[in-house]
């Protein structure tokens, strides 16, 4: 008879081997390229993270790219504009198409290049030579000249907001045909040639008027274009007073300490308008609002903001975080607090880092569900469980700042799970928000990672639970192999709550993967 314990049966359905190691060089699974290259499209921003350089970063994007067909290359770039709302990534892979054959390119051209900043990425992206090409070709020459020629004076004169490239320089790459006496002296005016001032469109005037006479007392009010624009002008009190007046939700939300340097909120009236504007419902919905935006702007505001506008953040978080999904049964959320996740959620740029940190977006989406679902129970875990108790009726912001406030040392993304093994729990659904590079529990020449293993226990009391994984950051592994039970997903946009809906609803739902595949061209 063979060895009874060499040879014992391996109890319950058996895990599949780990086949990558992560930049731990740990034990993990490695993502297929479709999935890994959402994942990159989804997370990245092209910028320095604790794992990857960005330079890194393009890399495996551009080596992804090589390894799927165009048409799911395009698919990618819309689901991250349309519905991640992402920027650099997106005008990357249409770079990428422009060398591909076929007309995937000119399909998907309008839906992510819709405005100014997004043309200039594009440009920008090809003329560095990072695709294979510097010069645009006559393609994308013809799709930039289309995207000139087919808007309005005033949306292309708001446009010109931004440099490298300039929409001057873009004008002189692309030479549009000009249409009209005002197009043609707008762009000689942008590019700096001749033009007719006379026959320029009415808000270049007006421009041009405000300027002469900004900080005169017989200046009124402001032109009426970007902000961009009128920030090196010697404003007053009383133009930023109009700035404000004026001022779109995200403007506002993004200078509440600009407008108190500048005393806006001493203006009669003005602290309500602006908290009003905040909390309003329609005005939230339209700007497309991310709760981790009104997080930003929470943590960022000093002491000088009315606190009546401060209360208006919170106020707009709770309704921002309406799509965050109502789950049947217990629910558990494990962020990930460990030394990498103190890193910028949008990675490190010199000069422009957001101060958001990935502990800033874990802790956020923990406090969401809880707010959403008040038996959730958050175990936040770093090489060890936190052990810490959140109060559903608290607000979003007070929670989130409560988490985001513990960490520090290792990832074991297999200790939460562990713990509920040992309380023999159960529960519907799993929730992780980390960067996945687990090391701490990494155990090389075991079946399956750590955190599968201990997921495996935890099935076995509780079949029908489902585990999600919300990787924050741009990744090719995980910890938790994909398959009917377990959801892996990238990035913290309102989409990720939604996928975590309908999974949570039934077995059938949609994978990540399958849904970039049905978007339509």
């Amino acid at each position: 008879m063979a060895n009874p314990s060499l040879f014992k049966s391996i109890a319950g359905k058996l895990l599949p081997k780990t086949d990558a190691l992560n930049e731990e060089n740990a034990p993990a699974y490695a993502f297929s390229p479709r999935h890994a290259l959402a994942q990159y499209a989804a997370t990245g921003c092209l910028n320095a993270t604790f794992y990857a350089t960005a330079e890194e970063q393009l890399s495996k994007v551009l080596s992804l790219c090589s390894e799927v067909e165009p048409e799911f290359i395009a698919k990618t770039a819309v689901f991250c504009r349309e519905r991640g709302f992402m920027k650099d990534m997106p005008a990357l892979l249409c770079a990428v198409l422009s060398t591909k054959e076929g007309e995937w390119l000119q399909r998907v051209f309008p839906r992510i290049c819709n405005d100014g900043r997004m043309i200039r990425n594009f440009v920008q992206i090809i003329r560095s030579g990072a695709v294979g090409r510097k010069s645009l070709g006559t393609r994308p020459k013809r799709l930039v000249q289309q995207w000139l020629e087919g808007g309005t004076d005033d949306a292309l004169f708001r446009a010109s907001v931004g440099q490298n490239p300039s929409l001057a320089d873009m004008i002189k790459m692309v030479h549009p045909k000009p249409k009209t006496a005002s197009r043609e002296a707008l762009y000689g005016y942008l590019v700096g040639s001749g033009y007719r001032a006379k026959v320029l469109p009415g808000i270049v005037k007006e421009f041009e008027t405000f300027k002469a006479n900004a900080g005169e007392e017989e200046s009124s009010g402001v032109s009426d274009v970007p902000f961009q624009m009128l920030t090196a002008l010697p404003l007053g009190r009383k133009e930023w007073v109009a700035i404000a007046l004026q001022g779109s939700w995200q403007m506002t939300r993004m200078n509440l300490n600009t407008f108190a340097r500048h005393n806006v909120f001493d203006e009669p009236g003005m602290t309500e308008l602006i908290a009003h504007r905040l909390r309003n419902r329609e005005a939230i919905q339209k700007a497309r609002v991310f709760p981790h935006q009104l997080l930003a702007a929470y943590l960022n505001v000093d002491n000088t903001i009315p606190a009546s506008v401060r209360d208006a953040l919170q106020d707009a978080m709770e309704i921002a975080i309406e799509n965050v999904p109502s789950v049947k049964g217990k629910v558990y959320v494990c962020p990930d607090v460990s030394g990498s996740m103190q890193s910028r959620a949008t990675g490190y740029r010199k000069g422009a880092s957001s101060r958001m940190r990935c502990i800033d977006v874990a802790a956020l989406v923990a406090a969401a569900f809880v707010r959403k679902n008040p038996g959730t129970e958050v175990i936040p875990f770093e090489q060890e469980v936190i052990d810490i108790q959140l109060n559903h009726r608290d607000s979003v912001m007070t929670n989130a700042t409560r988490l985001a406030a513990i960490g520090g040392g290792g990832t074991n993304c297999s200790a939460p799970l562990a713990l509920l093994n040992g309380r023999r729990a159960k529960g519907d659904l799993v929730v992780f928000i980390s960067d996945s590079e687990s090391w701490v529990d990494a155990r090389p020449g075991g079946r399956g990672s750590a955190t599968m293993q201990e997921w495996q226990r935890f099935k076995k009391r509780y079949p029908a639970a489902k585990l999600v994984c919300i990787d924050l950051q741009p990744n090719s592994t995980t910890q938790a192999m994909e398959r009917e039970d377990i959801l892996n997903i990238g990035g913290f946009s309102d989409q990720v709550f939604e996928l975590i809906a309908t999974f949570a609803e039934g077995a059938n739902a949609a994978r990540w993967v399958d849904v970039i595949e049905r978007v339509e061209l």
